[in-house]
Order: C-alpha cells, then structure tokens, then sequence
C-alpha cells in the first residue's frame, strides 16, 4: 500500500464536507497525520520552523514583485523578471534547479491616449482588429449605447466610443462598424476598479476596447467636448512563452524517495499588481524554502513556482503532464498557496479547498498542525478548484490550495484581480500565520524520525 493511502480520513460525513466545514482546531483530539508516525514531540519540530519564518521577509518579497515589478501579466517581461529573481533567490539556497518554458496563447494588447497627453487604461478583447505600429488616431464619436438608431453618417471615419449594457458587445461593435467607424471603445455602465473583460465572440474587423466608466465619462467631457482626438494602438502578441521555475532538494540517504510539493503562482491579470494574488503566496513560498534548505528530510521536496495560472492554469498543468509515470507514482502530496495575504477585515478564515471537497494527507497535517500552533483563524475545509492544486489532483495527487476568504459566503477580497490589489492590502500577520500553518506542516510530511 502506497504511503498515501495510509491517511485515514477525518472522521466526519462526505456530505457535510462537499457543502465546506468549518475546522477549528479543538475540534480535532491529536494530529491524524504523518507526525503520528513519527517519533519525537511534533511541537518541537513545529518550533523550528515558527521560530524562523519571518513575516518581514514575505512581505518585502510581496513588494519586490508587486511594487519593484508590479503587474506580471503572462507573456510579459514582468513575468520573466519575477521567474528570473525567483531563481536565483532558490539558487542560492542550494537548490537543485529547472526552469520549463511553454508555449502560451496569442493574446492581444493595446494603449490608449488622448490629444491631451492623457493615458487611458484599456482592455483589448481576444478577437479585436488591430492597428498600426503608430495607432488609430481619430476624432471620437459618442455612440450612446450602440444600437442602429444611435449612428450616422458623422460616425464614419471615427472611435465609436459606446456605453455598457442593453445589447452584447458583439452587436454595439458591428453597428458601429456598419457604420463606417474606424475603431470602438465600450465603457462600462458601472462603476469598476478595472476595464470590463469583453467576450466578442470571435474576430471583428476594427480595432476594439473597453475602458471603466469613469473613463468614458471623461472621454466624452474632456476629448468630445473640445473636439481632441484619441490614439488607439492595438498589436497581436504570438510566440508567446511563460515559464515554471522549480527547486528540488533531496534527502541525503536512500533512494526513491516519496515527493512533496509546495506551489505557487507569480503571474497576475493585466493591470493588477497582484501583491495577494498571488505575490503573497509566491512569496511565502519562497521563505519556507529558505527555513527548509538544510534541515533533514526523509521525503523529497520541490517548490513549483509556476506562470500562466490566471489564463487557465497552464504552467501547472504544464508541470504535471511532464511528471513521468514514475514521478507521479512517488507523488505524495502537494500544498499550494493563493492569496494568503489579504488585510481585508471579513476574510478572517483560511479556506482548504480541494476539487472534491475531502480531506487528504494536506489538510489533514494542516489542521494537525494549526493545533498544535494555536493557528488564529479557523480553517474550513471547501469544494474548490480554480487554482493550481487543481492540475495535482487530476494528475492523481492529492492536492489542497490555502487561501483566504470570507467565512459562510466564501467571498474573496474585493481587490480581487483589479488594480487596488496592491501591497497596502496585505496583512504582515496573515503572511506569518500563513507561513506558520503551511510551514509546520509541511515539515510535519517530509522531516527525518
């Protein structure tokens, strides 16, 4: 019997996990992990690693990448950058080292300006025409919602620029285009910390994209008003690479060791610093990596940074699917960390979700080990994708992804992937707390007897 089947379930009914449990740590009488095999008092070897996982260090690492770099959208040389410090950070640890680089999707991408010398932020959705090197330049015509009576002859030649709502974007940006407009901007009817995300359904012949509402509000008084123009630059981006960033560490005896993986994303959405999502996990993975460098271990460990999570988990469904068979048969568990950080006040719990909603070898040692070290907030055990722990599971690796959220609703930060996701919203204390709890057990899985 493989060491991961080993690990009894908690005992408590499926049906009552699949709808999310809250896990505080009295209600469990011992650890019911791999520490229980293990000889020695766990809370000692807790206190190796709480003593020195160090909140100052997490957090200047969130400002490096989301500050020093910021936005590290997948494809960009910001995300390059933050995959080359992660490197030579684990490097220097003395970490066997890999770095895969993949293929990802074409994308597109786009600048806005007006006559002014103002920047305007701007979205450019999948499937837009693009322009020249030098831009669309053209006077703006206000296209009110887009419909067929909003047009005339006057719209030929110009930016349509076009609220939100009432009808699709695909039809607001084919009237404007039977119109003879020459480019579109649709802004939003709501007031949004970022520019809408436009699904247009395929390839549209002018150049297109979305700006907030404030945005076109401002368009329509400042630039209309006194007959400026706007410049819209829109380039298909092809070839593009995203990488994964891996260190190994090996126990110093035997052979074919069990592995145990800790993982994280450093990418972020266009236009997002992302210092929670997900600097604050990326990071306080690479402090556990520096406080587990040289301690013994009788288990493999491989911290995965990866890229391209936030279009689709591409890095690590990349990172699985090059696992050999037999890797994957040695696979024994994998903790992945996602906005850890967040200040928001109402996310008080640390979710453990799991794609089925049960326990496994990873949250069974955490809630162990948030016993043991008095961890502040209490745990809920949550049916859950939408992460990288997702591409672990289905490649048959129990898998589980910490992340904060509001408790009952669920809810995430309301940053979220837009631009105030920045380092003023992440918690020094819940970065501890994080490292603490993922830390202590992690160590608990891969220590030496």
């Amino acid at each position: 019997m493989k060491t991961k089947q080993k690990f009894a379930a908690l005992t408590m009914s499926a049906s009552l996990l699949l709808s999310g449990v809250v896990l505080m740590p009295a209600d469990f009488g011992g650890p019911a992990t791999a520490e229980a095999a293990k000889p020695g008092n766990p809370a000692a070897f807790d206190k190796k690693i709480t003593a020195r996982v160090d909140a100052k260090r997490i957090l200047e690492d969130v400002r490096k990448l989301s500050v020093d770099i910021g936005p590290r959208v997948t494809g960009t040389a910001e995300e390059r950058e933050a995959a080359a410090m992660i490197y030579e950070r684990l490097k220097s640890y003395g970490y066997e080292m890999e770095v895969q680089e993949f293929g990802i999707p074409d994308k597109m991408a786009g600048h806005l300006a007006t006559s002014h010398g103002e920047e305007v932020k701007v979205s450019i959705p999948s499937g837009s025409g693009v322009t020249s090197a030098e831009g669309l330049t053209a006077p703006l015509y206000d296209a009110g919602l887009g419909k067929p009576e909003d047009f005339t002859a006057d719209a030929s030649g110009k930016i349509a620029l076009i609220q939100r709502g009432e009808i699709g974007f695909r039809d607001k940006i084919d009237n404007a285009a039977a119109a003879g407009a020459a480019g579109v901007l649709i802004y939003d009817n709501t007031e949004q910390s970022a520019p809408p995300n436009m699904s247009i359904g395929g390839e549209v012949p002018v150049p297109v994209g979305g700006i907030k509402k404030v945005s076109g509000e401002a368009l329509l008084q400042d630039v209309l008003q006194s007959n400026g123009t706007v410049t819209l630059r829109v380039e298909a981006l092809t070839g593009l690479t995203s990488q994964n960033v891996i260190a190994k560490r090996l126990p110093k005896k035997g052979g074919n060791h069990e592995i145990v993986y800790v993982s994280a994303h450093f990418d972020s959405v266009p236009l997002a610093p992302g210092a929670n999502d997900n600097a604050s996990g990326t990071a306080t993975a690479l402090e556990l990596a520096r406080v587990l460098k040289s301690y013994p271990i009788d288990k493999e460990i491989r911290f995965v940074f990866v890229g391209a999570e936030e279009i689709g988990l591409l890095g690590s469904e990349y990172y699985v699917s090059r696992l050999t068979d037999e890797e994957k048969a040695r696979s024994l568990t994998n903790f992945n960390m996602d906005m850890v950080g967040t200040a928001w006040d109402n996310a008080t719990a640390i979710y453990l979700n799991t794609v089925d909603g049960l326990p496994n070898l990873s949250t069974e040692s955490a809630i162990a080990a948030a016993q043991r070290i008095g961890t502040p907030s209490e745990l809920v055990l949550y049916k859950r994708g939408a992460s990288d722990h997702v591409s672990f599971h289905e490649a048959g690796i129990p898998a589980v992804n910490f992340i904060r959220r509001e408790p009952g609703t669920a809810a995430l930060e309301p940053y979220y992937h837009s631009p105030e996701d920045t380092i003023e919203h992440v918690s020094m204390d819940r970065l501890k707390e994080a490292g603490d709890l993922v830390g202590t057990a992690v160590y608990s899985v891969i220590r030496s007897n």
